[in-house]
Parts: C-alpha cells; structure tokens; sequence
C-alpha cells in the first residue's frame, strides 16, 4: 500500500500554494504548504521499535517517501520524529504530540470497539492509546490514526464536546489525498 508518487503530491503543494498565496485556506498560515524532508528508513524504525509499534504502511510509506509533514489536512500534518519547530507557541496539538511520545502510550491497546459518536464524557485521553495524532482541528478536535486493533490504519476524529470519536477515512492515503484534491 505505499509508494506515494512524491513529486505528483508535492506538485500539488506547490499549486495550493501558488492559489493561496495569502494563505487565506483554513490551516494554511499554519502549514504555509512546506513540506519537511523525508525520514531515513532508519529514523522511521527507531521510532518504531522505541514505542514497540509498526507503523501502518500508508502513513509510513508517506513519511518515508514524501514527508515528515507539515503541508496537510486541518492546521498541517503533524511530524513524526520531531516537534514543531515552532511548539512554543501554545498550540493544544503540541501536547498531543508529546502526551503521544510518553512511554507505551502507542503501543496500548486502542480501546474501542465500535465508534463513539456524540458528547464524550470526561477526558478524550482515556481513549486515544493506541493512536497517533495526525492533525488538529481546532476547538479541541483531533485527527488520529489508530494503530492497532480491529481499526488499524484507520483516520479517526475527536471532537469531545458534540463529534464523538468517529471514522473519519479508511486510511491515511484516503485522508491525505482528499485534502490535496479539495483543498
């Protein structure tokens, strides 16, 4: 399932970029359409084997031959190996994406057995081991792919105050691509 045409995604990056050029679409002042370089396969497996997971291959494929975000769907594509750059700046994903980073945290179970729609009562946290955080939303609301169980390789949205955690695309190359064709 990888193998992504990089050149054809990054051609199409360069086009939503040259329309917007005020970077008016929604998460474009945040991603600016750039693209961060490749990981090595051997970052890639470093991770993996760190967090004890292995990645699903659309995902993996995507940062191994395209890149490790951060042009993408909602506020940009949250990076695999590294934090923001710019991280400081408040961001609710940032600790997403260190709470993400915590010891055993991805290699949980992912606890869900069918899709949570509506209000979640009490903290989201509870239910998103097992889970990478993609992109953020805004207002709270998370794009997360599941990396194990029944659900694997699957894009999941949280929104905690009205969304529930639902499908949102049946896997990563499904949810990227509709953002390049769409944006």
């Amino acid at each position: 399932m990888g193998n992504w045409d990089a050149d054809a995604v990054r051609t199409r990056i360069r086009e939503l970029a040259a329309g917007d050029p005020e970077r008016e679409r929604s998460g474009a002042p945040t991603h600016r359409y750039a693209l961060a370089p490749r990981l090595p396969e051997t970052r890639i497996r470093a991770f993996e084997e760190s967090h004890g997971i292995g990645l699903p291959a659309e995902y993996r494929s995507f940062v191994a031959e395209v890149g490790d975000g951060p042009a993408g769907p909602a506020h940009g594509l949250m990076p695999l190996a590294d934090p923001r750059p710019e991280a400081d700046d408040g961001w609710a994903v940032d600790d997403e994406w260190a709470q993400d980073r915590l010891p055993g945290r991805l290699s949980a179970p992912f606890p869900l057995t069918a899709p949570l729609p509506g209000r979640l009562a009490g903290r989201p946290d509870a239910l998103t081991p097992g889970t990478l955080v993609l992109a953020e939303e805004g207002c709270g609301m998370f794009v997360r792919l599941v990396l194990n169980g029944p659900y694997a390789g699957e894009v999941w949205r949280i929104d905690p105050d009205w969304g529930g955690f639902v499908p949102a695309s049946p896997g990563f190359r499904a949810w990227y691509t509709d953002w390049l064709e769409g944006a």
